[in-house]
């Protein structure tokens, strides 16, 4: 057995994260604070939004999502099934029905063409997930949004840093749900955004992540001569916001995102470069419109019995993998809403994650792509 675990998806930290939040530490100041105002700044920049709202995770952000745009019982949303199961739970938070569309068999995106079909008069926003940072049809999804009355939001979770048309997604749509998880491609430990470019849907994110208190205490103890300790509560809201900890690791990550996405990519290019020619195993391959992020790297074998084989093959190896994901349509919890999707009730027993991360050496890339091209199909 080869003794140096791979990871399938790993945090990449270093000496100046560790300083960031030393210096946040040593600063008396751990909470909301101008650590976090610097990062939204910084992020919005980035991505080419007017706001970001930092939060303190993806969860949060497609929860608040949901609740600004007024979302509620009676009200459905049309989502993937191919997911993390925060996209459909934050339906299910505010009272409304997940309504799950089937998937593109290239891009495990969600399929606009099932989506037109899954439109009722009751349709009031459509989640679309950039799935492993491949970004979603966007034109095609915007205008049958548009055409019905519909809000688009866009889970980016995996998708930071990743290009539609030469946009940065966050960009582009109603409002854009980013997730700073430890593996994910841009970490704050924990962590997430909204980015958004309308004043109102800005101000009304800050009150909600905070409780509903319309200035929070930094804003309170900084602006002020004293602490001005009176406030009040203009609508109920949630305690989602980021703390200074965190965006002192995001800016460092901010920072250093395009080296980061870089390398995910290389390691793409040698995968798709060294194992094209195995016949029972399809890569995943970039469209024309779109620039990935490589936040996951899934392959699909031609059967399941092979997919299972193969993650036993690499555990033997010390070579770790993943399945993303099983889709949430199947978990008990939505059992009783009977979707219909035939392709995500198939496709997820024939994917499988491969190692990507920066982390990875050009020695680990020789480890995973010797041990695949030994498999016995």
């Amino acid at each position: 057995m080869d003794h140096k675990l791979i990871p399938v998806l790993q945090p990449s930290i270093g000496q100046e994260e560790i300083d960031a939040v030393a210096d946040v530490l040593r600063s008396g100041w751990l909470g909301l604070g101008p650590k976090t105002e610097q990062f939204e700044q910084e992020f919005a920049k980035y991505v080419g939004s007017r706001f970001a709202v930092a939060l303190n995770s993806g969860t949060a952000a497609l929860h608040l999502a949901m609740d600004i745009l007024g979302i509620g019982p009676g009200d459905e949303v049309i989502v993937p099934s191919i997911t993390f199961i925060s996209t459909v739970h934050a339906v299910s938070y505010v009272g409304a029905t997940p309504v799950f569309a089937d998937i593109e068999p290239d891009t495990m995106n969600i399929s606009p063409e099932d989506i037109k079909r899954k439109i009722t008069e009751k349709t009031k926003a459509i989640i679309v997930v950039h799935m492993g940072g491949h970004p979603c049809d966007m034109d095609t999804i915007h205008a049958l949004a548009h055409a019905n009355g519909i809000k688009v939001v866009e889970d980016a979770a995996h998708a930071c840093g990743a290009e539609y048309k030469g946009r940065k997604i966050g960009s582009i749509s109603d409002i854009t749900c980013f997730s700073f998880h430890a593996v994910k491609n841009l970490t704050s430990g924990e962590g997430g955004a909204i980015t958004c470019n309308t004043e109102w849907m800005n101000r009304k994110l800050r009150e909600k992540r905070w409780v509903g208190i319309s200035r929070d205490t930094w804003i309170r103890s900084s602006h002020e001569k004293v602490y001005a300790w009176q406030y009040f509560v203009d609508d109920v809201g949630y305690k989602y916001h980021m703390n200074d900890m965190q965006a002192a690791i995001g800016l460092v990550q901010l920072n250093k995102l395009s080296q980061l996405n870089g390398r995910r990519k290389e390691i793409a290019v040698r995968y798709q470069s060294e194992l094209k020619d195995l016949e029972w195993l399809e890569l995943p391959h970039e469209q024309p419109y779109a620039q990935s992020s490589w936040h996951l790297f899934q392959v699909k074998f031609s059967k399941e019995s092979q997919r299972d084989r193969m993650i036993g093959h690499l555990q033997e190896h010390n070579i770790a993998t993943g399945v993303h994901y099983y889709p949430c349509h199947l978990h008990p919890s939505y059992l009783h809403l009977k979707a219909i999707v035939p392709l995500s009730s198939e496709i997820w027993k024939r994917i499988l994650t491969l190692p990507i991360h920066p982390n990875i050496t050009e020695e680990d890339l020789d480890r995973i792509i010797t041990r695949i091209r030994e498999f016995k199909p």
